[in-house]
């Protein structure tokens, strides 16, 4: 038995040494034979066995023998070719369903590019006055040229929108548009967030781009410009000049491709004369100039936006829709609104949250706004005497004060009449004589009351 056993060990030792290849090839002989290679190599076996046994006779092969040890090889091979067919398949699949993950991609980055850009369509933009008209013609010709652009005006006054505006009617659309706020940033950081890091600089920190190098190809905006350090100016100026970025770390300088928008409410020709800012970044930067004006100059604009954002509101609260009574309209055209459209949209969702109606009245709004229509005369009065001063707002905050004025100058306005003061405060006239039993009821007493 042992001797046996031995003897099929020395067979299955040769084989091992020769068999593979010879197996190999009489499977692409059977395959061009069109026969079943199983049989085929045992019948080229058979016919060769005699001078096998007599070419190796000291290994003292049996037909039996060869037979076994050849059968295990071509186990062998066929189960090298069966795991090798295994893994092209999965592979095959794996790359099937990495070109859909990568084809869905691709379509839901389309997508959100397609939302972007008709949110920012320029036609969305709500704006009729002449030099909002005026703004709106820059941007688009901005838009259509590789130029950094530098966005000026009030705080809230939209300059980001615009921006976005700009990006998306330009070539780079289908690029990545990258905000920076300028403030957010750190001067330890600066470096490390605009231009990126290596790994290895510290310990844990792996290698990441900066955002700089993520807006290549695309649009770097760069909101509050001004708040930049000095320092911080020289290294952004060498990136804009040099158009690559120098990660930390690195000795490699990595070349970036970016349009730069530049938003600020600060003058900076100003701060370049103090020396808060640097000359060249700033002429580098203001190759094109875009002024947005404040609200207070827009006129009639201010009453589309109003209703505008007042839509919106009304919506994301899941209310009816909501109207601005002519009172309310007076009082939104008398206000200089220091905040533009931010403050604006901020009055508007206050007013949305409020009111109990579906009509925003004077009530629904700030005490600032009912001061400014009684300071500036928003209801005309056949009564040429002086008026009692509004108090300070300012100082004062005092509704009860500024509603008083603003109903007693719509009674003077209507000779008393209650039903066209009420029409012309934009409410009913039970709503006059409800609130007027207040106020009377709240002097008496020398204190705010509650409506009746």
């Amino acid at each position: 038995m042992k001797t046996e056993f031995a003897r099929n060990n020395r067979t299955f030792d040769f084989f091992s040494a020769h068999v593979e290849k010879i197996a190999e090839t009489i499977k692409t002989d059977a395959e061009k034979l069109k026969l079943d290679w199983h049989t085929y190599a045992m019948a080229v076996l058979c016919a060769n066995a005699p001078v096998i046994r007599e070419h190796y006779a000291e290994a003292d092969f049996s037909l039996q023998a060869m037979a076994e040890a050849f059968g295990m090889m071509i186990v062998k091979v066929e189960a090298r070719e069966f795991h090798r067919a295994e893994l092209l398949e999965k592979v095959d699949q794996l790359s099937q369903e990495l070109e859909k993950s990568r084809l869905r991609l691709h379509e839901e980055n389309r997508q959100v590019v397609e939302t972007l850009q008709k949110e920012y369509n320029v036609r969305r933009i709500i704006g009729r006055c002449p030099a909002m008209r005026q703004v709106v013609a820059q941007a688009l010709a901005i838009a259509r040229r590789p130029i950094n652009t530098l966005i000026l005006g009030p705080s809230g006054t939209g300059k980001e929108i615009f921006a976005k505006t700009i990006h998306y009617h330009s070539p780079r659309r289908d690029a990545p548009f990258v905000a920076v706020n300028c403030t957010a940033i750190p001067d330890s950081l600066f470096e490390s967030e605009m231009f990126g890091i290596e790994k290895g600089v510290a310990t844990g920190v792996s290698a990441r781009r900066g955002l700089v190098e993520e807006a290549s190809g695309g649009t770097l905006f760069l909101d509050e410009l001004a708040d930049m350090s000095l320092p911080n100016q020289a290294k952004l100026l060498r990136v804009l000049e040099e158009r690559e970025v120098l990660r930390v770390g690195s000795a490699r300088p990595v070349p970036v491709d970016i349009k730069v928008i530049a938003a600020t409410n600060v003058d900076l020709r100003q701060a370049v004369a103090q020396g808060r800012f640097r000359q060249d970044l700033y002429y580098r930067l203001n190759v094109a100039e875009l002024t947005l004006p404040p609200l207070h100059e827009r006129g009639d604009d201010i009453l589309l936006l109003a209703r505008h954002l007042l839509a919106q509101h009304a919506h994301n609260m899941e209310r009816s829709a909501l109207s601005l009574a002519p009172a309310t309209q007076q009082c939104l055209l008398a206000y200089d609104w220091p905040g533009n459209v931010r403050e604006l949209s901020n009055e508007m969702e206050r007013a949305a949250a409020l009111t109990v109606d579906t009509v925003i009245r004077p009530s629904d709004l700030s005490p600032k706004l009912l001061a400014a229509l009684a300071r500036h005369g928003g209801i005309k009065t056949a009564d040429t005497s002086p008026r009692e001063p509004l108090p300070d707002i300012q100082t004062t905050f005092n509704l009860e004060q500024a509603e008083r004025l603003l109903v007693q100058r719509a009674l003077d306005a209507c000779q008393s009449n209650k039903s066209r003061a009420a029409e012309l405060l934009g409410i009913t006239r039970e709503g006059l004589r409800k609130k007027l039993l207040r106020l009377d009821r709240t002097a008496a007493h020398g204190h705010d009351g509650e409506d009746a």
